[in-house]
């Protein structure tokens, strides 16, 4: 599963960059549901909708039904480490983690999709911000990512592979 999400990163990173150096500035289809490498407007839309039910269950603290937008082989990473599958990531991590918190609120969220046949590829940008329980904790803001792979199998998307990372705010420069 390693080399899948090796292999996940390196398409996504060179879909992107070809699409960029090959489209030329006035480049423009009549028909975008049927362009190489672009998808319908209804697997955008399934796919944005899979990527919105992960956040707003974040928010949300209620993490009970998200196994069902993860494949059973899915792979997460986050802040540098290896998390396994979402299973796994929501029994050891995810789960034990709300039990502190007492708020959660994702702020400035930005997304951007593209999907090519039966592989979505997923950026985010946001910050987030957590209280928690105990008072004697201080909030926590930071600005955070997200990259993922989503899969369509049969009529169905679901995360394939995600990962995130964040950082505490730095000063302006």
């Amino acid at each position: 599963m390693m080399l899948r999400s090796v292999l996940a990163g390196l398409a996504f990173a060179v879909l992107a960059n070809s699409a960029h150096a090959q489209a030329p500035a006035h480049a423009h289809t009549h028909d975008p549901a049927h362009a190489p490498g672009q998808a319908s407007t209804a697997d955008e839309a399934q796919v944005r909708a899979v990527v919105t039910a992960y956040k707003d269950a974040i928010e949300r603290m209620d993490v009970s039904q998200t196994a069902a937008l993860f494949w059973a082989d899915s792979e997460i990473f986050e802040n540098g480490g290896v998390e396994g599958s979402f299973a796994y990531y929501l029994e050891h991590h995810l789960g034990p983690e709300f039990a502190d918190l007492a708020g959660f609120d994702f702020r400035n969220h930005e997304t951007k999709v593209e999907v090519d046949g039966d592989t979505a590829f997923v950026s985010e940008t946001y910050t987030y911000h957590i209280t928690f329980k105990d008072s004697a904790r201080a909030p926590i803001e930071r600005r955070g990512a997200a990259t993922s792979v989503l899969r369509k199998r049969g009529d169905e998307w679901r995360f394939d592979v995600y990962h995130s990372s964040a950082r505490p705010f730095r000063p302006a420069a």
